[in-house]
């Protein structure tokens, strides 16, 4: 180990891909953030997590409705994308604006970015205070994906996808 030196102590880990996480608000109004942390942390059963600053404008809405909707986003979407990190959807309905399309969840009361390849509906088991972040636990209760992404067994094959 004599050729490596100290580093600061900082998160060390780059999380991958970035993901736009989408939720709904009681009140029926839909948003969507860019999020960095977001990984799988079971398989059986089948469970993600995803990490929200407090602050931000979906963090009570995915509190308040106990799910959310985890789209993956490929770098033809970069533009999108990085108008949805940069602007609050407390300062302005961002999803209008840049005329991101829309379905409504199969199992959960979150939108689907439907430009995005995958979107997987989420409902959070639980959630706990890291730090800067809350990371929500959320079951996977169903993948959408475009056809040529999914396998005769179902299976995603991620490897066609060009994320960011």
């Amino acid at each position: 180990m004599s050729d490596k030196v100290m580093a600061n102590v900082q998160p060390s880990m780059h999380p991958s891909p970035k993901v736009i996480v989408s939720c709904r608000g009681k009140d029926g109004k839909n948003n969507a953030l860019v999020v960095a942390y977001c990984g799988n942390c079971s398989y059986d059963p089948p469970m993600l997590m995803m990490g929200i600053v407090p602050s931000r404008h979906s963090y009570q809405m995915v509190k308040d409705t106990g799910c959310f909707v985890v789209n993956l986003v490929e770098k033809n979407y970069k533009e999108t994308f990085d108008y949805l990190g940069s602007v609050s959807g407390r300062d302005e309905d961002k999803l209008n604006v840049k005329n991101v399309k829309l379905a409504d969840g199969t199992k959960v009361n979150a939108p689907l970015l439907t430009d995005c390849p995958v979107n997987i509906e989420c409902t959070v088991v639980d959630s706990i205070r890291t730090g800067s972040h809350e990371m929500f636990i959320g079951r996977i209760d169903c993948v959408h994906a475009r056809p040529e992404l999914v396998d005769a067994e179902g299976k995603l094959d991620l490897s066609k996808l060009d994320l960011i």
